[in-house]
């Protein structure tokens, strides 16, 4: 019988730090758990992404409390995984946005997700008899579109497939910072077992065009000042690169699975090990790798049997 993920037996709760990257810009953060963003205009706060339940949605809205009493009126949400979308019904917010591509993911694959993550990540799901369902979005956009919160203008557009083919990532220009979602990553590694390895740095390239001057990532600490930033982003690009070149060259020489495993071992175990989730991200890592580099565009569905089958390959 397999070993169980490495996300399973990780049962201790995280201490939350809750961090200003900008005038009325927030990142909530919890050593390594999916990061939250804020931002709060002239007259209602605006959320990126929700959390995976609303018991957790909670603690983000005890921290947005502490620094202001304006209504919740939006929530974005950058992409479809359960883990950042699940939690959207605590927030009341009017309006849940999300990209049109993310939206059609929720009902392409949304189920068989929430099914995949709860077997995952039982810490992060507790409090899950709240979830009153899948998470839609009231609104969706194609390429971009604005909000205003008040005076202050939030753009919301996609830059390229990374994380998932749905992206999305928050530009708020007045203090120039940008929310990324799990485009980028600080000191975490980056989960693509739906992601995109050919596209990812190019997306990273574009984010960097805006010169952000703070960036509130998907996972791991925010990123305050242009040397952060360009050293969070340039280690993201790292990982992807050295996640996929690896399984390429085992796939050009038609190679197992198995020996992809091994050569992503032997490449991002000296630089990453001690990543938060790098051992639960490997193994679907490995599998969506060898899947692109035999010409798979589309991510395969993840199913809780599929996880399980993958896993014990990986074993054998």
């Amino acid at each position: 019988m397999a070993k169980a993920f490495a996300s399973q037996g990780d049962m201790e709760e995280k201490n939350i730090s809750f961090t200003e990257v900008g005038e009325g810009l927030y990142a909530f953060t919890a050593e390594g758990d999916p990061n939250t963003g804020v931002i709060i205009g002239d007259e209602s706060v605006m959320i990126v992404e929700a959390q995976a339940t609303p018991r957790l949605a909670r603690k983000v809205i005890e921290c947005v409390r502490s620094v202001t009493d304006k209504p919740i009126s939006h929530v974005v949400l950058t992409h479809y995984h359960a883990v950042r979308v699940l939690g959207a019904s605590a927030y009341g917010a009017r309006e849940i946005i999300m990209s049109d591509t993310a939206a059609a993911m929720v009902e392409e694959r949304g189920q068989e997700d929430w099914d995949s993550e709860f077997g995952r990540f039982p810490r992060l799901f507790q409090g899950h008899e709240e979830i009153p369902g899948l998470t839609r979005p009231t609104t969706t956009f194609s390429d971009r579109m604005t909000v205003y919160l008040g005076k202050r203008r939030v753009d919301i557009m996609t830059l390229g497939r990374a994380h998932t083919a749905g992206d999305a990532v928050i530009w708020v220009p007045d203090q120039e910072v940008m929310f990324t979602g799990d485009i980028v990553e600080y000191h975490s590694a980056c989960y693509c077992g739906d992601g995109h390895f050919g596209d990812w740095p190019e997306t990273l390239a574009n984010i960097a065009a805006f010169e952000p001057k703070s960036i509130a990532p998907g996972r791991g600490d925010a990123l305050v000042g242009e040397e952060m930033v360009a050293a969070a982003i340039a280690n993201t690009a790292d990982f992807v690169e050295s996640t996929y070149k690896p399984v390429a060259r085992i796939v050009a020489r038609g190679g197992s699975l198995k020996e992809a495993w091994d050569a992503v071992r032997a490449e991002c175990d000296p630089k990453f090990a001690d990543y938060a989730i790098y051992e639960h991200c490997l193994p679907f890592n490995v599998a969506r790798a060898y899947d692109e580099a035999r010409g798979i565009d589309t991510p395969r569905v993840w199913t809780a049997e599929r996880d399980q089958q993958m896993w014990e390959a990986l074993q054998g």
